[in-house]
């Protein structure tokens, strides 16, 4: 079967995006899928300060083509420009249908390559599934009315709308109205091959990571400000990039906690794994999430997990049960879970293993690729997508158009 898949983030900018979309196309070939994946990409120095950028590398198998976000990168001058990019994506969308004809097209976000790729859909008469995936979620469409528009749009109109849980599914609906028979739930998964556990040192120093995202909205700065109340022997480390970056560099400093929290800054995708092995807990004190990637790691690597009680993070980790949960924002009750860890081995190890074993029976990229073939069978001879309005109206206050590197 030829897919079109279109990413809104891919190596080598960092996010939950890229690695799921890796994944996802390490698994379409491997089941004889004919694969073009299309991705845009931030190639001005702000863009890459934040996620990382550049154009995509090759991926074994797949034909891929980047396209920089020329219209977003105009943010500091006019405000992001989006409807020059998404006219971009349909327009290539359109060009690689002529040169070799798709069966389906799939988006990875809602917008704006889900609204790209529902146009170019209704035009080629070709079938989309949409892929809703983190902030798409939660904040993507209460910016402004241009993009509440679009995303309901999509929501309505794709033949397929995949997202990772119930819970997310429910915010969704509760703040588009998405009815809730749209959603078709695929979780997100993990390389269980890669991600494995391992030895992590022979010291008694409890090595405690955050990974992923720098941002306030993934908490960042409040896993900071609890292990400002931590006691013991441990260690913090802090690995990726991000908007926040340099807030949580001057909060350490301020602290005085540069001795006890190291960062590590931008992290290749193929040196995570060791970077999991080397801890023994794993903090994600977030705000919201669509499905954790690097919450899936953690438990592939046996690592016990201090969360939120948080949509996205509800559908995979129970609190005391393979993981600890507090409310989001609470600092005091992270600082106390992540001293409950530190003091305590057995219970590490109790939480660690309970992660571990449901991760394998149910996260499994093996298990998960089979369920987006069996979705792109069923949609092979649909057609286009409902009819709808291809026309938007036009709000310029959206606060991503003076921040488009956020959405």
């Amino acid at each position: 079967m030829r897919i079109c898949f279109v990413s809104r983030r891919f190596f080598p900018a960092i996010s939950g995006m890229s690695i799921y979309a890796i994944n996802l196309l390490r698994q379409l070939v491997a089941r004889g899928h004919d694969v073009t994946m299309i991705s845009q990409y931030r190639g001005d120095e702000l863009g890459k300060g934040v996620y990382g950028g550049g154009p995509p590398p090759d991926v074994p198998g797949v034909r891929v083509i980047g396209l920089e976000q020329l219209g977003e990168q105009e943010a500091a001058v006019s405000g992001a420009n989006f409807e020059r990019d998404i006219d971009t994506m349909i327009d290539t969308i359109a060009a690689e249908h002529a040169r070799s004809p798709f069966d389906v097209l799939h988006a990875q976000y809602g917008y704006p390559t889900g609204w790209a790729t529902l146009i170019a859909g209704q035009r080629l008469g070709l079938p989309v599934a949409v892929s809703i995936q983190g902030g798409d979620g939660h904040w993507v469409g209460s910016c402004c009315e241009t993009h509440r528009v679009a995303m309901v749009r999509v929501l309505d109109h794709a033949d397929a709308v995949l997202i990772g849980g119930e819970s997310f599914a429910c915010e969704v609906h509760e703040r588009l109205g998405t009815a809730m028979d749209r959603f078709t739930f695929v979780p997100g998964a993990v390389d269980t091959t890669r991600f494995a556990p391992g030895t992590s040192g022979a010291d008694d120093t409890v090595r405690i990571l955050y990974h992923g995202r720098v941002d306030r909205r993934k908490g960042v700065l409040d896993f900071i400000a609890a292990c400002d109340r931590l006691t013991g022997d441990w260690r913090a480390t802090i690995s990726g990039i991000g908007p926040d970056l340099e807030p949580a560099r001057e909060m350490v400093a301020e602290r005085g906690l540069g001795e006890r929290i190291a960062f590590t800054g931008y992290a290749d995708y193929e040196d995570v794994p060791k970077l999991y092995r080397y801890h023994q807990v794993f903090a994600s004190p977030t705000y919201a999430e669509g499905f954790s990637n690097t919450i899936l790691e953690a438990m592939a690597a046996g690592l016990p997990i201090v969360s939120c009680h948080v949509v996205g993070v509800s559908d995979c980790l129970r609190d005391g049960e393979n993981g600890l949960l507090v409310e989001p924002g609470d600092v005091a009750a992270q600082a106390e879970a992540l001293q409950r860890l530190i003091d305590d081995p057995v219970e590490r190890q109790r939480l660690g293993d309970a992660a571990l074993a449901e991760c394998r029976s149910t996260y499994s990229w093996d298990v998960v690729g089979g369920m987006v073939s069996d979705i792109y069978e069923g949609l092979r001879s649909t057609g286009a997508p409902d009819a709808f309005d291809p026309d938007l109206p036009h709000d310029p206050d959206c606060r991503f158009r003076s921040d488009p590197h956020l959405l």
